[in-house]
């Protein structure tokens, strides 16, 4: 009885009987949106050329400015609602209208790109061209939150968040790029994903406002209904099968990137040659190699290749390209590219001298730390001497390393106090390798 309990309280915070809009309220809401003439007309014009003006500049800025401004989501959102209570007047409306929409739309941004200077493709552009399951998901979550704010008094900042989110007016006017420049593959791309948008926004529609149970506006007999569901379903599949495989390439798209980084990162360095640049490409599969230093025989490039075997990119194409080789300089720049290696190999030896005398300095200074933290515990010791040296025996082909310490002390120290003196130091210096001398 506790857990139903405890269900039923749970179900009431997801309720929304409470808040929901008057249903003739809603449905005039919808009717008012998805008309596009006056005021909507030309909010839609100039939405398109701001989102126009910023694929052209690459600035997500003023693109999501443009998002906020369009109202491309009324007649989308006509559509599910009169899908969902049969009001076919409404849905002929919604279509008529959002067809006169896409239309003006294409017309505006492709009269804009045709007269634009800059026709460069930035990656704004080229994220619209596309479309993945990713994007359905967007698409279908976001047409949620449209159409249960619609229905609620408390919109807040609901629909411009929509507006961004589903992003209807930035593959429209991509769209209008790939006319105006001839590039159909960007305008069935874009395209793809603006339909994308609009089918799965409706679809959302449609499922909220059934379980919301707007009111049904006409008669309809069971077996329409069952048509309407079964075009819905084709509608669906036919939309969402492209995009599944779309982004299944997409995840192996990164996959390969991933794994052409690593393999690209072992190369760097190969027998004497420098990689000086590299550039991947996802899509094709190809990696191109540039490398500097000793002329690249054929058997070491071959042996660069099968190393990508190790790294599970054995289907990329591998080229590899000579950017710079000794053996095609002259003896002057030759000359001069090995004084400066000499000079690099001077500063990194003079590098590690700096860092050996740092040490040594820092080894006479620990003795006086020690006699510090000792004289604390045992303050007969009134000096420490450290030093690190090496035990040679003919016993051992390898020298050890030891730590070798001696304290002075003002009196005689008993051999209970020297063992623990002897072990603190070990645990001090981390080591068991450690000579310990009184004076």
């Amino acid at each position: 009885m506790k857990a139903t309990g405890m269900f039923r309280k749970l179900l009431h915070f997801f309720n929304l009987d409470a808040e929901l809009e008057d249903q003739d309220g809603v449905y005039e809401e919808i009717q008012k949106g998805i008309v596009f003439r006056g005021t909507n007309l030309w909010i839609l014009i100039f939405a398109i050329i701001v989102a126009s003006v910023g694929l052209n500049m690459n600035s997500t800025a003023v693109i999501i400015g443009a998002m906020l401004i369009s109202p491309l989501m009324g007649p989308i959102n006509g559509m599910g609602y009169s899908i969902a209570t049969y009001d076919f007047e409404l849905f002929r409306k919604s279509i008529k209208n959002y067809t006169f929409a896409i239309l003006a739309s294409l017309v505006a941004s492709t009269a804009y790109f045709a007269l634009s200077p800059v026709s460069t493709a930035h990656s704004e552009l080229l994220a619209r061209t596309s479309p993945t399951i990713y994007d359905v998901l967007i698409a279908l979550f976001g047409g949620l939150a449209g159409i249960v704010a619609i229905s609620s008094r408390q919109k807040g900042n609901v629909i411009p968040g929509v507006a961004i989110a589903t992003a209807l007016m930035p593959p429209l006017c991509t769209a209008g790029y790939g006319l105006a420049t001839g590039q159909f593959e960007f305008f069935f791309g874009a395209f793809y994903l603006f339909t994308i948008n609009t089918i799965f926004i409706a679809i959302a529609s449609v499922w909220i406002s059934q379980l919301l149970k707007f009111p049904i506006r006409s008669v309809i007999d069971p077996g329409r209904k069952k048509r309407i569901k079964r075009v819905i379903a084709f509608v669906i599949v036919i939309v969402f099968l492209p995009s599944v495989f779309l982004g299944y390439k997409l995840v192996k798209q990164e996959e390969f990137l991933r794994r052409a980084n690593q393999y690209v990162s072992n190369v760097s360095l190969f027998e004497g040659n420098y990689l000086l640049k590299n550039n991947i490409e996802a899509k094709s599969h190809k990696i191109v190699l540039v490398y500097g230093g000793a002329a690249l025989s054929e058997t070491q490039k071959t042996a660069i290749i099968r190393k990508a075997m190790d790294f599970k990119i054995k289907d990329a194409e591998i080229a590899i390209e000579q950017g710079l080789a000794f053996g095609s300089m002259d003896d002057k720049n030759l000359e001069l590219l090995q004084l400066k290696e000499e000079i690099i190999n001077l500063n990194t030896t003079l590098n590690h001298k700096y860092a050996e005398i740092d040490s040594l300095k820092k080894q006479q200074r620990f003795g006086k730390t020690l006699l510090n933290e000792i004289t604390a515990i045992y303050p007969q010791v009134q000096g420490c001497l450290y030093s690190e040296s090496f035990d040679f025996s003919h016993k051992q082909e390898l020298p050890q390393k030891k730590s070798v310490v001696i304290l002075a002390v003002e009196t005689e120290v008993s051999a209970d106090d020297k063992t623990k003196i002897s072990n603190w130091l070990k645990r001090r210096l981390n080591t068991e390798a450690v000579r310990i001398y009184f004076e």
